[in-house]
């Protein structure tokens, strides 16, 4: 967490509240840790110099990462790791702990990147620079942003012969997804997580691209998902909705919402899965 939904939800909040706004200063807060977010940068100088005195134009996404396009011919790209925020406020507003980042605008507050495991980053380079870098061709598919038709979609898994859930989880494959949502596509398409992914009817297939792209449109709707152990919050500090939503994700021993069967939890892959053993086949 966050995954491609909870990215999305953030990009577009970005774009209703800093898209033209200057920034008026850059705030790398002391200590060793901060460094680590800006790690791309050798010197806290070098970082706040380029973002200093330009507007933010346009936002962006690229899988996971959100991209504020800069009128300095410049592109701010912030990833938000397992447990990176951002947060907009007033800068009045007290900082709370793991505040690594903080961005002044000359009208509208500060934009304040929390992140307490420090596995996030943001970093500032140019458009071309960007789309050189190796993580930036890091992925094959992005449900959100670019339909497939369903036999190219097919023709993928068929080449790949992995099993479901290990195809779903790897973001080279599909950016954003996790365990969270991998679980929850496989049972709104009726397949367990071991399925092969070269034995998949068409009809499989159909219903598998069908809930990948309506699970994750429904988790945007629902303004993400908001665990105990995962705390997503919106740019405005509000937790998500859709883990009310969830039929088998952290689950086990409930009863399927939809044939009244207790979900089961396995380990796969060194991680748990949670499905419906009557459901999906």
């Amino acid at each position: 967490m966050p995954e491609l939904p909870e990215i999305e939800i953030v990009r577009r909040d970005l774009e209703k509240e800093v898209v033209g706004r200057r920034i008026k200063d850059v705030e790398v807060r002391t200590g060793r840790n901060a460094m680590k977010i800006i790690k791309r940068h050798g010197r806290r100088k070098e970082f706040q110099d380029l973002l200093t005195g330009a507007k933010v134009e346009s936002i962006d996404r690229h899988g996971k990462w959100i991209l504020l396009e800069l009128d300095n011919d410049r592109v701010a790209v912030i990833d938000l790791g397992e447990s990176g925020i951002l947060v907009k406020t007033s800068a009045s507003d007290v900082i709370v702990p793991h505040t690594h980042i903080v961005i002044g605008f000359t009208i509208g507050g500060q934009l304040r990147i929390v992140d307490p495991k420090l596995s996030g980053e943001i970093f500032v380079t140019t458009p071309e620079d960007l789309k050189g870098m190796e993580e930036y061709q890091g992925f094959l598919i992005d449900p959100l942003e670019t339909p497939l038709a369903w036999q190219r979609f097919s023709a993928m898994l068929e080449d790949r012969k992995e099993a479901m859930k290990r195809l779903l989880a790897d973001q080279n494959f599909v950016v954003g997804l996790g365990d969270l949502y991998s679980d929850e596509i496989l049972f709104a398409s009726g397949l367990r997580y071991d399925r092969p992914s070269d034995e998949l009817s068409s009809q499989d297939v159909r219903r598998l691209y069908r809930s990948l792209t309506e699970t994750l449109q429904d988790a945007v709707k629902a303004r993400g998902t908001s665990l105990k152990d995962a705390q997503f919050t919106d740019l405005g500090g509000v937790s998500g909705q859709y883990q009310s939503e969830l039929k088998v994700f952290k689950r086990e021993g409930e009863l399927c919402r939809r044939c009244r069967s207790s979900i089961i939890k396995e380990r796969f892959d060194g991680k748990d899965t949670y499905f419906c053993p009557q459901c999906q086949s």
